[in-house]
């Protein structure tokens, strides 16, 4: 799985393909105040962008796909 919930943080890491979508809004719904920290993510699938944009959950560090950063850290 490339979710990991630590401390208030959900930490998105490596590939998030479909399947980890739903897990993903499951952490956001346990922790309304989490934040999401994209460090660590190499790839973001629609389905996990739509979940982030949707959520307007606090993002945190810039994920090594720029296109994804600029996407999701946009003003």
């Amino acid at each position: 799985m490339s979710i990991r919930v630590e401390a208030g943080v959900i930490h998105l890491e490596g590939r998030c393909l479909v399947e980890d979508a739903e897990p993903l809004l499951l952490a956001l719904q346990d922790d309304a105040g989490a934040t999401v920290s994209l460090a660590g993510a190499t790839r973001l699938h629609m389905a996990v962008v739509q979940v982030l944009l949707a959520a307007r959950a606090p993002l945190t560090d810039v994920p090594a796909d720029l296109t994804v950063a600029r996407f999701l850290l946009a003003p």
